[in-house]
């Protein structure tokens, strides 16, 4: 079992809140995609975490870090998205690194397990 937890731009929050639809982020047409610069803030950002590029594909760009406690990333062009190992330590810095993100109040982390 894992844990995930996304970001998206905060735009696609303001939208899923003004539409509310139960499958709202199941239709990538509903997410508002990142900005060229924001792709390359967040990538950077990713690296300075300690994150590895691993691949490039049709999906987004995929990341894992050494420390199995900071999971795998998927960064996308509509999302961010975290999955970790279902433990306390996993959850808990796989969710301080993606609030990080929201600091500048660009993004808003969705916790799927916590409904939203």
């Amino acid at each position: 079992m894992s844990y995930n937890i996304q970001l998206f731009r905060i735009e696609t929050k303001e939208k899923e809140q003004r539409l509310n639809l139960e499958n709202f982020f199941e239709n990538d047409e509903n997410l508002v995609p990142f900005t060229d610069q924001q792709l390359k803030e967040l990538k950077e950002i990713l690296l300075q975490y300690g994150y590895d590029l691993t691949m490039e594909n049709q999906n987004g760009f995929h990341f894992n870090h050494q420390d199995e406690d900071f999971g795998m990333v998927l960064l996308t062009s509509n999302g961010l998205y975290f999955n970790t190992s279902w433990n306390r330590n996993s959850i808990f810095e796989t969710g301080m690194v993606a609030s990080e993100f929201t600091d500048t109040g660009e993004f808003s982390k969705y916790d799927p397990q916590n409904n939203g």
